[in-house]
Order: structure tokens, then C-alpha cells, then sequence
């Protein structure tokens, strides 16, 4: 995968330093590893919006398929992907598969309410859907970033495209989310005579932007969160 820099630097860190640094991408990856350990052997798993196949280790003992449009980021490399589609129209029969995932993919799609149903079409009955989906983030992927979703709009969402049991988990509060923000500020120092307030700003916004996540306990709702994970049932 092709990533900025700062990324590239964290991903040299030792494990703990590393998933405390990307604590939300960490979360991600979790979700994604226990849905997969909780499905059978052999079964059968759409990933809609696949992009480089990240997700395809944790399926290892399954029959993974990922399909997606390939207008991502230009330097990925997509050539991993079972199958080339816009998830508005899956090019799978109905009731082709158990379980399905849909990470972090929803904003970037113009007509969500179609991929949800296509979701739920091409899922069997009590097939299950993991969908991450953000609601607080920076413009990504442009142009191709449209949307961001409280839980009562993802809610909305997956109910009117037929799925119940519906668990829908904010992945951090407040204090996660402006960590990010203060981790993400250090970026703006860079270029030209920026380059010379860099260090005081790792100096500034690095430790509580690490260290405010801790907080969360403080924020018992969660309504400011960076994304959401929901879990559903077809009906």
C-alpha cells in the first residue's frame, strides 16, 4: 500500500508504539480479525470495496472474494481483486454469500442506500455484514469522498435495506478524536520555512495527542467519534 511518509515511519515502531500511534487503524483491523475468526471454515466472504485486499489475511480459512472499483488511491495496486465492479451493482447472484465486509468504503460511494441493499441481496438469509464507516475524518480518496454518518444514519441505512440485530459501536470518543486531530496537526508543519516549527510541534501535540485517548473513559455516550462499526443480520 502506498502511504504518506509519517505513516511509513510509524509502521517501523514496535507493535505497542505503533497501534497506540494509529489507535483508530489498529481498532479497524481488530473488528476486521474477530468478525473473521467468528465465521466457519470455507465461508463464503464478500469484501466490497477491497482496494489492495489489506483484509485477505484474516480469511485465510474462508472463501474470500473482494470486488471493488479500483478508483481508490492511483499508486495502489489492486491487481489482488477477484473482481472489478461498482458496488451499486455487484455482479453476483442473489444469496451468493454468508458473510460480507464493507470497510471504511461507504463514504466514498455516491448512491450508499444502493450499495447497502446490493450488500443485503447478495447476502443469504442471517448472512452477516461488518461495515465500517466514518463519521468524523478529512477528505480522502477526493474526488471520490462524499459522505459521513452518525449511527442513527447508518441505522437508517441497513434497516431499510432489510438488515436487523443491528450493533452499532462508535470506535473511540471525544478524546480519540482530538488526539487524532492534535497528531494530525503536525503534518501542516512541513515545506519551506514550516520545516522549522516541526519539531516544536511533535514536541506540542505529540504526547497529549497519544496520550488523550485514555480519556475516553470521561465521554460515556461517544457521540464524537471518527468512525463507527456495525454489525447486522440480513433478514
Amino acid at each position: 500500500m502506498s502511504q504518506p511518509w509519517h505513516r511509513r515511519l510509524i509502521a517501523l515502531l514496535p507493535g505497542a508504539f505503533r497501534r497506540t500511534a494509529l489507535r483508530i487503524e489498529a481498532a479497524v483491523d481488530d473488528r476486521v480479525a474477530g468478525f473473521a475468526r467468528s465465521l466457519p471454515p470455507a465461508t463464503r466472504v464478500l469484501d466490497a470495496g477491497a482496494g489492495e485486499g489489506q483484509h485477505r489475511h484474516h480469511f485465510a480459512h474462508c472463501k474470500y472474494i473482494g470486488t471493488d472499483l479500483a478508483v481508490g488511491e492511483a499508486a495502489w495496486d489492486y491487481s489482488r481483486l477477484d473482481a472489478l465492479a461498482d458496488l451499486a451493482r455487484l455482479p453476483f447472484p442473489d444469496r451468493s454469500f454468508a458473510a460480507a465486509i464493507n470497510i471504511v468504503v461507504l463514504e466514498h460511494v455516491p448512491e450508499p442506500a444502493r450499495v447497502v441493499a446490493e450488500l443485503a441481496r447478495v447476502l443469504e438469509p442471517s448472512g452477516r455484514l461488518l461495515l465500517i464507516a466514518p463519521q468524523e475524518w478529512c477528505v480522502h480518496q477526493a474526488p471520490h469522498d462524499y459522505y459521513r454518518y452518525t449511527r442513527y444514519g447508518l441505522e437508517h441505512l441497513l434497516t431499510a435495506a432489510g438488515f436487523h440485530q443491528l450493533h452499532i459501536e462508535p470506535l473511540g470518543g471525544f478524546f480519540t478524536l482530538l488526539g487524532r486531530r492534535l497528531l494530525d496537526a503536525i503534518l501542516y508543519f512541513q515545506g519551506g520555512w514550516r520545516w522549522l516549527l516541526f519539531l516544536p510541534a511533535v514536541l506540542l501535540c505529540g504526547p497529549p495527542g497519544l496520550l488523550l485517548p485514555w480519556l475516553d473513559f470521561l465521554d460515556a455516550r461517544k457521540d464524537s467519534t471518527l468512525c463507527y462499526a456495525c454489525l447486522a443480520l440480513r433478514q
